[in-house]
C-alpha cells in the first residue's frame, strides 16, 4: 500500500556492524546457524518453574520469580525502580540477571499515516534484525524475526540474499512484541481509523514473517510462542489463534509443529506450484517438494481443524501465468475440496535492491485470483504494508541506514 501522507524526514545515518556472514551462492541452504555468543539469559527464555529456579540460584526466594513475571509481561514495566513490590536493595540486581537488555532500537521508521513502524534492533554481539508493527482498524499485528538473517536463499526476498547469522533466542523473540505493547501503550502508533481510536490498544496478531526461518529456529520459536499464549502473569496471555507460523515448507517441522497441539495459524510459503520453478525461487524445494509440503500442511490441518494460509508472491512473468494459478487450485482442491482448509494469499511482489523481478501486472493478478477462486480456493490478495520504508515482505535485511 502507498503511503499518501507527507514523506517523514529521512533518519540520520546509523553505523551498522561489519557483515559477518557470507552471501551465499545460489541454492545453497543454511540449517545450522553460525556459533556466536550466547545472549543473556533472560526471565522469557525459561518456563514458570525454571524462573523459580534461576531466582532461588541467586539467592532470593522462589516467589520473587512470579512478581518479576508479572512486571514483565503484565505490567510490560522495564524500570526497576517501579518495582515497588521488591525489596529495594535487590531491585536492580534481580532486573540486571534476569531481565536484561536484549535490544537496542537504532532506527525506527514509520509509514502508512503512522499506522506502520518499523524498528531495526542492534542484539548483543552486534547482530540486526527488523521488526514491523502494523495498526489495523480491528486490530495491531507484528510481524517479528525470528533469525538474524536467514538460511533458505529465496532469490527474491532481501532477508534470504543476506545470509544466516544466528538464530535468535526465545527471549529475543518474544521481546520485540513486548517491546510494540510498550510503545502501543505509550501512543506511538496512530489509530488505524475514527472508529478504532478508543479501541485499547494492545498487540492481537503476531506473525512470524519477519527474518528468518522460524521452524529453522524450533525450539527457541516454539519457546517464544509459549511465552506469548501462557496466561498472565506468565506469559502475554495471547490467543494461539493470533498467531501466525510462517515456513518456506521445512516438512519435519511442519509435523513436529503439529504435534505440539498449539493452535496457531500455519502459513506456507510456496510461491510456484510445479517443483521445476519453485527449485529455483525456493530453494528448500530440492529437499521438500511441492507435493510433499502440500500434504505436511493438510496433516496439520486435519490435526488442529485450524484454516492453513498459503502464501503466494506474485512476480511478473515468472509464476503468475494462468495455468500455474490452475494447476495450484488442482492441488489444493484434490486435497480437501469444500473442507475450507486452505486460503491462498498472493502478494504482489515488494520491490527488493538489484532485483531482476517485479511484481504482476493487475490484470494479470486478478485472473490469477480468478481462476484459483474457480477451483473453490478462497483467494484474498495480501495488503501490503511499509513498502516505501523497505518494511514490506520479503524486504527486511538490515539495511536501515
Amino acid at each position: 500500500m502507498t503511503d499518501t501522507s507527507a514523506p517523514a524526514p529521512e533518519p540520520a545515518p546509523v553505523a551498522l556492524p561489519e557483515p559477518t556472514t557470507t552471501r551465499p551462492q545460489p541454492g545453497q541452504l543454511t540449517f545450522t546457524a553460525p556459533r556466536r555468543g550466547k545472549p543473556p539469559r533472560h526471565l522469557a527464555d525459561f518456563t514458570p518453574a525454571e524462573r523459580k529456579a534461576a531466582v532461588e540460584s541467586l539467592g532470593h526466594k522462589g516467589f520473587r520469580a512470579k512478581q518479576l513475571s508479572t512486571h514483565y509481561f503484565e505490567r510490560l514495566e522495564d524500570d526497576p525502580e517501579q518495582m515497588t513490590d521488591l525489596p529495594k536493595g535487590v531491585r536492580s540486581d534481580l532486573a540486571a540477571d534476569l531481565l536484561p537488555t536484549l535490544l537496542t532500537p537504532i532506527v525506527e521508521r514509520v509509514a502508512d499515516d503512522g499506522q506502520t513502524m518499523k524498528y531495526a534492533w542492534r542484539l548483543h554481539d552486534g547482530a540486526i534484525v527488523e521488526s514491523v508493527l502494523m495498526r489495523y482498524p480491528n486490530r495491531v499485528t507484528i510481524c517479528i524475526s525470528s533469525q538474524a538473517g536467514c538460511g533458505m536463499n529465496c532469490p527474491f526476498c532481501a532477508t534470504g540474499q543476506a545470509g544466516l547469522t544466528r538464530n535468535l533466542s526465545a527471549a529475543e523473540i518474544v521481546e520485540q512484541v513486548v517491546w510494540a505493547a510498550r510503545a502501543l501503550r505509550r501512543g506511538e502508533l496512530a489509530g488505524g481509523g475514527d472508529e478504532d481510536r478508543e479501541a485499547p490498544l494492545r498487540v492481537s496478531n503476531v506473525v512470524f514473517m519477519g527474518m528468518g526461518e522460524a521452524l529453522a529456529n524450533y525450539k527457541s520459536s516454539i519457546g517464544a510462542i509459549r511465552r506469548l499464549t501462557d496466561p498472565a502473569p506468565d506469559g502475554l496471555g495471547m490467543s494461539a489463534r493470533g498467531i501466525t507460523m510462517s515456513t518456506v515448507g521445512l516438512v519435519p517441522g511442519i509435523d513436529k509443529l503439529t504435534a505440539e497441539g498449539i493452535p496457531v495459524t500455519l502459513a506456507l510459503s510456496l510461491h510456484a506450484p510445479d517443483d521445476e520453478l519453485r527449485n529455483e525461487l525456493v530453494p528448500i524445494n530440492t529437499r521438500w517438494s511441492v507435493d510433499e509440503a502440500l500434504d505436511a500442511a493438510y496433516r496439520y490441518y486435519e490435526a488442529t481443524g485450524r484454516r492453513v494460509s498459503i502464501e503466494y508472491a506474485l512476480i511478473r512473468d515468472i509464476n503468475d501465468q494462468g495455468w500455474r494459478a490452475d494447476l495450484l487450485g488442482e492441488k489444493l482442491a484434490r486435497r480437501g475440496r469444500g473442507k475450507g482448509w486452505v486460503h491462498v494469499n498472493p502478494i504482489p511482489l515488494n520491490p527488493t535492491p538489484g532485483s531482476k523481478w517485479t511484481a504482476s501486472r493487475p490484470g494479470v493478478e486478478q485472473n490469477f485470483v480468478e481462476r484459483l477462486r474457480a477451483h473453490g480456493i478462497p483467494t484474498t490478495i495480501r495488503d501490503t504494508r511499509g513498502q516505501d520504508i523497505d518494511g514490506a515482505c520479503g524486504q527486511l535485511a538490515a539495511a536501515t541506514a
